[in-house]
Parts: C-alpha cells; sequence; structure tokens
C-alpha cells in the first residue's frame, strides 16, 4: 500500500535555486542564509543542469586560493551529473536509492524542468504518516 504514495505528495516544492553564472560567494551566503547544504542549478527555462553543495563550494575555495585567484561562477563547481527523481515516482523506491546510494536528496524532475526536492526527511514523514495511518485502521 506505501507504494501507493507518490514523490509528489511529499517534495518540497519552493526551492532555493541557483543561475550558472551565479557569484561562487554570492551562492556560499545564500547557502549560510537559508542553512541549507546545497541546491539545484538551472537554466533561463527552469530545466535543471546542475546542483552546489557545499563540498563543491570548498572545493572552489581551495582551488581559489592554490592559484590566488578566489571566486568565479559557479558554473566552474556545480556538479553536472545529477540524479534525479519523477514525481510519480514511488516513496519505497526513493527510500531504495537513498538507501543505495549516498545522496540526502533528489531534485524532482518533470518535462525537463526542476518541480521539486525530495529529501530523506520527506521519506520518513510519508513512511510515519502511513504508519499511523494503518494503526488507525487495524484498531477501528
Amino acid at each position: 500500500m506505501l507504494k501507493s504514495v507518490k514523490v509528489r505528495d511529499y517534495m518540497t516544492r519552493h526551492l532555493v535555486t541557483f543561475h550558472a553564472d551565479t557569484d561562487l560567494f554570492t551562492a556560499i551566503n545564500r547557502l549560510l542564509e537559508h542553512r541549507i547544504s546545497g541546491a539545484p542549478v538551472v537554466d533561463g527555462q527552469g530545466r535543471l543542469i546542475g546542483l552546489l553543495s557545499e563540498g563543491d563550494c570548498l572545493r572552489g575555495i581551495l582551488q581559489g586560493a592554490y592559484y590566488e585567484a578566489t571566486g568565479g561562477t559557479i558554473a566552474s563547481y556545480m556538479t553536472s551529473n545529477v540524479e534525479t527523481t519523477s514525481p510519480e515516482a514511488d516513496i519505497i523506491e526513493v527510500a531504495e536509492r537513498f538507501l543505495k546510494g549516498r545522496r540526502r536528496r533528489f531534485p524532482v524532475v518533470e518535462g525537463g524542468k526542476l518541480v521539486g526536492q525530495i529529501s530523506r526527511h520527506d521519506v520518513l514523514l510519508a513512511v510515519k504518516e502511513f504508519a499511523q495511518h494503518e494503526q488507525g485502521r487495524a484498531r477501528g
């Protein structure tokens, strides 16, 4: 029955996003301001083109320190090969992907455009709500 619960039902829809030409330090400030560890990078049409993580930012700072040229745009540092999921994927499938990989979240893409994000936290919430609902039905 939990397989009928879809990513769409639990994904976060309002995300901090960046464009490839965003300045590295502007991106770092936004990550810190919003207390998040990374954010999707989209093009002008809202298509996902990458992810920027704290690790990517650290790499950018270290490369800049090494070459004495800190900064630049996030296009140079973002991860371009991004694992995504569909809003129609079931929660169990996504939970299995979280267990197999080291990802903490997946961007949700529909028709080539970023529509949200699903995290491990979101999946735990879905499972908890489903379990509580099932317990209530068993008692009733």
